[in-house]
């Protein structure tokens, strides 16, 4: 089929047949000209990714630590991208905005692999003094594990983004490049976008940073707050509690309501149906325990049972695709025919090279085993190879669930990498606290590959529907990985020192502390509650057999109640801005500016979340002088206030005539 330049050239939006399957004789033209060079890679491009990666790896893992969710960061720096070239008047931005983009979403993935298993270290700490935690650790973990997840995808990029072309949705990849592209037009609402995004960022910010150093409300509003509350809570250990925090809501408003929906059905069966029957009907020892210590010590871990378990049904489901996508590389390793030659949108590292460098990584990988974790060389050999194997079979299963739901069940398949790992190494004799520590760096070093594999697939598909070149993409998303896993390392510090993960006032790291549940008794020769395992497991075929997404449901059993529930009034949110109007047109506008602000309010609330840790760790305290009883009435209102400008300053999106 012949290309016309006049396709090529349009610079003003997505093709046609951007969103679709192409017919036989059909070609895609992405925006930007495919044969020809482009402004991509730049001193511009490259330091403004690098400080991206930084500020937003801290800014993730904060907000990972404290909910259990790491918010997507490719959405936030896109619009920043697109603000900053407008403001400094770049002449075709677009590729260097797809670079920056392309380094700096760096920070959310390798921050997924780092906070759901490494703080599970400081938390078995504080029982077992003799564990050691060191930054190399970290560091090396996050970063070992991130090169793993993009060389070990890269030999699969033309399968999921070309060759299944229009077979896959990828949202998140789809609202990047909508944002990326809107940076093109040139109408009246240029640089709109990136203003809508900062006033957002600096009230979500404010909030938080007000509720977490001065307390002048609640952070977390409860149904015990009343007498009738807690005499309920007493009698049926009925409770009800939602965190007020700004970044929450907006994590819920861009989750939406179906399956923050989902997440919370989760929370309630837990909250309401669980631990009212075993704290009412159950033994003695149920009866005397409170709401939370029922949850914390048994009904979590039938929830971690189901998260390990759809982690599992995935692979299953996902099986043909690794399959077909093993075959893909297979042939791409055999080299192309002589002459041929690929035109720079379609131009990866050569094969060769992902060869030559996947054993580089893997070597790697066992000296920091052998000499950084283990010290024993037939143990460090045996971890290396569990590694190489789970973190090669699972790369493709993980960027499959990204591009098809824009969610990737990493911390299920690390939970079962985890018990698969901690089997194995009891069985050669690493055990006690040398195989906690084993155990968790290796699962830092999978998980983080498997987090780097989903959120490459969504980078390469952007760069494939405008048209930059995949090698820098892939090249460069090397340096943002080093930097992201130097941050990333340095904030788990500092959290640690200043809140810890475990205990009053902590944060909560949901994922970390699983991680630590199922370790301890593995290595330490405890009780594993390998019942409420199952249950959670037979739970999850079950939701999956009546085509309830298991994962999120589970993960709503798992992560505490009150970190649900604005989940859910945030998808509610999206959900009216979205029918607000009988113009669907209108509804969209909406709908997108609702976007912006949410991203906002979870950047702004998860920076200024990290910057009121530090002016804690400088030794700032502040203790607000109202009552229980007023903080949590405040607490209520300032929330509603909240909701309420959310929904104002949504419905103020106009349609561009």
């Amino acid at each position: 089929m012949k290309e016309t330049d006049d396709n090529l050239t349009t610079g003003t939006g997505l093709p046609e047949n951007a969103f679709r399957e192409l017919a036989a004789d059909e070609k895609y033209t992405p925006v930007m000209h495919p044969a020809h060079e482009q402004s991509e890679v730049t001193p511009y491009s490259v330091v403004t990714g690098l400080f991206m990666a930084v500020i937003f790896s801290a800014a993730a893992a904060y907000l990972g630590l404290k909910v259990g969710q790491v918010f997507e960061a490719a959405i936030p720096i896109a619009i920043i991208a697109v603000g900053l070239s407008n403001a400094l008047g770049k002449k075709n931005p677009l590729g260097q905005n797809v670079i920056i983009q392309s380094i700096g979403a760096c920070s959310g993935v390798i921050v997924a692999g780092a906070i759901f298993t490494l703080p599970a270290l400081f938390i078995l700490q504080a029982k077992y003094p003799d564990i050691t935690v060191q930054f190399y650790q970290i560091f090396l973990s996050s970063l070992l594990g991130g090169i793993l997840g993009i060389l070990f995808f890269t030999p699969f990029r033309k399968y999921f983004v070309k060759d299944m072309h229009g077979k896959y949705p990828f949202p998140e990849a789809t609202a990047t490049t909508q944002v990326l592209i809107s940076g093109e037009s040139k109408g009246a609402d240029q640089g709109g976008q990136a203003k809508t995004l900062i006033l957002a960022s600096l009230i979500g910010g404010v909030y938080d940073y007000v509720v977490a150093t001065f307390g002048w409300w609640a952070e977390t509003v409860t149904s015990m707050a009343s007498s009738a509350g807690q005499a309920i809570a007493e009698k049926t250990k009925l409770v009800l509690s939602c965190n007020t925090g700004a970044a929450l809501l907006g994590l819920g408003y861009i989750v939406g309501l179906k399956y923050a929906f989902v997440i919370f059905a989760g929370s309630i069966f837990v909250w309401w149906i669980i631990i009212p029957l075993l704290g009412t009907y159950g033994s003695a020892e149920f009866i005397e325990m409170s709401p939370d210590a029922i949850f914390r010590d048994y009904a979590r871990m039938i929830g971690i049972g189901g998260i390990a378990m759809a982690g599992v049904i995935g692979i299953i489901k996902s099986w043909p695709i690794i399959a077909q996508a093993v075959g893909l590389a297979g042939r791409e390793l055999k080299g192309k025919a002589a002459g041929a030659k690929e035109v720079r949108w379609q131009l990866d590292i050569s094969m060769k090279h992902i060869v030559f460098f996947i054993v580089l990584a893997l070597v790697a990988v066992f000296l920091f085993f052998w000499f950084g974790v283990i010290h024993t060389l037939w143990q460090a050999a045996v971890a290396w190879l569990v590694v190489t194997i789970i973190a090669f079979l699972f790369t493709t299963v993980a960027a499959n669930a990204i591009a098809i739901v824009g969610s990737n069940p990493v911390s299920g398949m690390t939970l079962m990498t985890l018990i698969i790992a901690s089997a194995i190494f009891v069985g050669i004799g690493l055990n006690g606290t040398s195989g906690i520590v084993a155990s968790m760096v290796i699962g830092g070093v999978v998980c983080t590959a498997l987090s780097m594999a989903g959120g490459f697939v969504t980078d390469l598909k952007i760069g494939y529907w405008l048209g930059s070149t995949p090698k820098k993409q892939e090249s460069w998303k090397f340096l943002g990985t080093l930097v992201s896993a130097a941050t990333v390392g340095g904030v788990i510090m500092v959290l640690n020192q200043v809140y810890g993960f475990s205990g009053e006032n902590a944060l909560v790291a949901p994922q970390a502390n699983a991680m630590a549940k199922v370790i301890e008794p593995l290595m330490m020769g405890g009780d594993t509650p390998w019942i409420l395992y199952m249950v959670g497991a037979i739970l999850a075929c079950i939701l999956n057999w009546l085509g309830v997404p298991a994962l999120a449901f589970c993960l709503g059993m798992f992560i505490p109640l009150q970190l649900n529930t604005p989940m859910l009034v945030g998808g509610a949110v999206s959900y009216f801005v979205s029918n607000s109007s009988k113009d669907k047109a209108l509804n969209d506008a909406r709908r997108d500016r609702g976007t912006l602000i949410a991203s906002g309010l979870i950047a702004g609330g998860a920076l200024f979340g990290v910057f009121a840790a530090i002016t804690r760790f400088a030794g700032f305290e502040y203790h607000t002088p109202g009552s229980y009883e007023l903080t949590q009435i405040l607490g209520c209102v300032a929330y509603m206030l909240l909701i309420a400008y959310f929904i104002w300053d949504s419905k103020r999106a106009k349609l561009q005539r």
